[in-house]
């Protein structure tokens, strides 16, 4: 068996847009002072003529970037999730997904995986803020494959979209060989009849593990990894609670407006099902390393197989 790869998402991002300027001159790109964080920095060495630096002034970028959106360039704006949909919200809201402009949002360094750069980086609250503006699109990718591939697709796709990519390392769980992203469609990694785990993002690789780990126990788990958050895959929601009658949801993410609020809204409609929603609990980030806050706040495999446990009792 091969050795697993880290790779970190905002690599991915950055790599994605230095194959999308080979082939679409449309593509322009912006930062605000974080172009070696970002990995936009890729892009500006490929393309320096088609990227900008917008300093640290990220509610004006979102503005550039709709007007350059206006005049038929495809902008991919990038920064920190905490400027990117914190910082600049209302000219995202208002400049953006009002007019439903085609600007891409490439946001890195999301959740508690930011690491020491502690709470007020450490963004916990954008897939809520992302997916209430209507028209916004909302992807949080589970790894390196996914994320070039989400790219690509941000680009294919007309209107604003938003995508969540992490600082930390994780591991890469799909095969670039066979593997297909399709917005708005959910992925069954596993098979399962006991329970289901509907993960996003990071918590995707965390949440096989758990699955595996659950095995020991003779407890069969479903693993569902959802990359798009908006528009959310109602239909394999819909079909796993009825499979296995017990929803989790795992998300680096407030478990306040996010996946696990997603997904409570299809089923309380569509299905209802007992639930319990991972994430992080109405509190703030704190600041330490990466991998040992994920374990606090028990979004690492140990922290999800224990939760589905006592879940399911």
């Amino acid at each position: 068996m091969s050795e697993v790869k880290n790779i970190a998402t905002r690599e991915s991002y950055g790599n994605a847009l230095v194959e999308l300027g080979k082939t679409h001159e449309d593509v322009v790109v912006l930062d605000a002072d974080l172009a070696g964080a970002t990995k936009s920095g890729t892009f500006k060495k490929a393309f320096p003529d088609r990227f900008f630096d917008c300093g640290i002034a990220e509610s004006n970028m979102a503005g550039i970037a709709a007007g350059l959106a206006t005049c038929g360039k495809t902008p991919f704006m990038s920064s920190f999730a905490m400027f990117a949909a914190g910082r600049a919200y209302e000219q995202v809201r208002n400049s953006i997904g009002y007019p439903h402009l085609n600007v891409k949002i490439g946001a890195t360094h999301a959740g508690i995986s930011v690491g020491e750069d502690g709470a007020t980086h450490q963004c916990l609250e954008d897939l809520a803020l992302m997916r209430v503006i209507p028209g916004m699109t909302v992807i949080c990718p589970a790894d390196d494959v996914e994320a070039r591939a989400a790219v690509q697709a941000a680009y294919e796709h007309k209107g604003p979209v938003y995508m969540r990519f992490g600082r930390l390392a994780i591991p890469v769980i799909n095969d670039e060989n066979n593997y297909k992203f399709e917005l708005g469609k959910g992925i069954e990694l596993k098979d399962g009849c006991d329970v289901t785990i509907i993960a996003t993002g990071l918590c995707v690789a965390n949440a096989l593990k758990a699955a595996k780990m659950l095995e020991k126990d003779n407890i069969s788990a479903q693993v569902i990894n959802i990359h798009t958050i908006k528009p959310i895959d109602k239909e394999i929601i819909i079909s796993a609670a009825q499979k296995t009658g017990k929803i989790v949801t795992a998300e680096e993410h407030s478990v306040i407006g996010g996946l696990g609020s997603a997904v409570a809204e299809v089923l309380s409609e569509e299905c209802p099902t007992k639930m319990l929603k991972i994430g992080v609990n109405d509190v703030f980030g704190e600041s330490g390393p990466a991998k040992e806050l994920i374990k606090k706040y028990k979004l690492d495999a140990q922290g999800i197989y224990d939760q589905v446990l006592t879940f399911i009792g």
